[in-house]
């Protein structure tokens, strides 16, 4: 494909005019919003906002005056339709770890008679490092490792619950949620999913898929701002599961200041303390524009995006699948130098990123990543590995985030 034709496809995109709502440096290509979103034009003024009139003026009154109280479960809320959830079963709080390990914790407690957690072992390591910890605190329970393609060898009636990614965060790969959920549900367990990487990039069905629950964060595909909180999704039928952290926020009255605990109704258990604010407006106003996509043209712009790449890099060591219904929104590569590449096109303008041993990773945001950006990063790469411009000094030296 030509760079005029991809100039034809931008013009009839029917969600080009979305990219005019982010904030992006003239010349750049940014391929690493599987990592880091992009910051939506309208988030300065909702920070703003928030800090001069509700925090300025409104002080402390703007926690009834200016919602603020409301904005977990009113976030969860405007997010339900992303996820397939519905009203009531998402709520926005903590990072994905804390939410891992409460909603690990609650599994556990709704299965006592279970003494298993199996996790992938491609999972990103949190994921990982909390089944780990969870089951410390748990007498006699134990972790097996395997991957949604070896559950069979790992499933029978000890296991309480598996906790899986739906999209590995480092080939890209989509995993059935459904077929995956029942898989599991046939032995008796419970399914946990991890949607960092796929929430904001595809449509996902909680509720069709009969997921149990299911965590992800907000500052990748959703554009919420660096940290910015983590969302819960607990099926109605689990709203009465008791999760450890039973934090003054998750009471169903936190200005009762009652000595005992008395979990709040729906996902509003999964909340813990006071929610930070500042995050939360960012979120917020990302969530405007997104009540405004039409996700079935997302993601088929993502595969049109990502198979552009693949067709457009041909020849490198592909680790995402070809087909388009088992990728997410990210393509990645293997190179025994990748960090080092990925320096080089840094310099260059393209920003991609690496995940050790030799993975080069690029994620593609279909709300402000063009045709365009694809052949113009495609060309780059293929320069920098042409011309060995990333064997250069300065392109070794390890950052602390890579």
């Amino acid at each position: 494909m030509t760079r005029e034709e991809c100039l034809a496809l931008d013009a009839a995109d029917p969600l080009a005019a979305f990219r005019a709502e982010f904030t992006l440096p003239e010349g750049v290509v940014y391929l690493d919003g599987n990592s880091l979103g992009a910051l939506p034009r309208r988030t300065s003024a909702r920070v703003t906002q928030l800090i001069d009139e509700e925090w300025g003026q409104g002080l402390i009154r703007s926690w009834n005056t200016a919602g603020w109280y409301d904005l977990p479960r009113g976030l969860g809320d405007r997010l339900a339709p992303l996820v397939g959830a519905s009203p009531g079963e998402v709520v926005v709080c903590d990072s994905t770890s804390v939410n891992l390990f409460k909603t690990l914790a609650a599994a556990l407690r709704l299965r006592p008679g279970r003494k298993v957690v199996v996790a992938d072992p491609d999972s990103f390591p949190t994921d990982l490092y909390v089944t780990e910890g969870v089951g410390g605190l748990f007498d006699g329970v134990r972790r097996r490792l395997a991957g949604p393609d070896d559950l069979s060898g790992v499933l029978d009636d000890e296991v309480a619950v598996v906790l899986l990614s739906h999209v590995d965060y480092r080939t890209g790969r989509l995993y059935d949620m459904a077929a995956v959920t029942e898989q599991v549900h046939r032995h008796g367990a419970l399914m946990i999913w991890d949607v960092c990487h796929s929430v904001g990039a595809l449509p996902l069905r909680f509720g069709d898929c009969d997921v149990d629950f299911a965590v992800g964060c907000t500052y990748k595909y959703l554009n919420g701002g660096p940290g910015s909180p983590a969302f819960v999704y607990a099926a109605e039928r689990h709203h009465a599961a008791d999760q450890p952290l039973t934090g003054w926020f998750g009471h169903t009255d936190p200005f009762a200041f009652d000595v005992g605990y008395v979990a709040a109704p729906g996902a509003g258990r999964f909340l813990v303390g006071t929610p930070p604010m500042l995050s939360l407006a960012g979120l917020q106003a990302s969530l405007d524009l997104w009540s405004t996509v039409d996700l079935a043209a997302l993601r088929a712009k993502s595969l049109a995006l990502t198979g552009l790449f693949i067709e457009l890099t041909e020849g490198l060591d592909l680790v995402t699948p070809r087909q388009p219904g088992r990728r997410g929104s990210q393509v990645s590569f293997r190179h025994p130098s990748g960090y080092q590449v990925v320096q080089a096109l840094i310099e260059r303008g393209v920003i991609g990123d690496f995940r050790t041993p030799d993975i080069m990773r690029f994620g593609f945001a279909p709300l402000y990543v063009g045709f365009c950006d694809v052949w113009d990063a495609a060309q780059q790469l293929a320069d920098v590995l042409a011309s060995g411009s990333w064997q250069q000094d300065r392109f070794s030296q390890r950052s602390a985030v890579t």
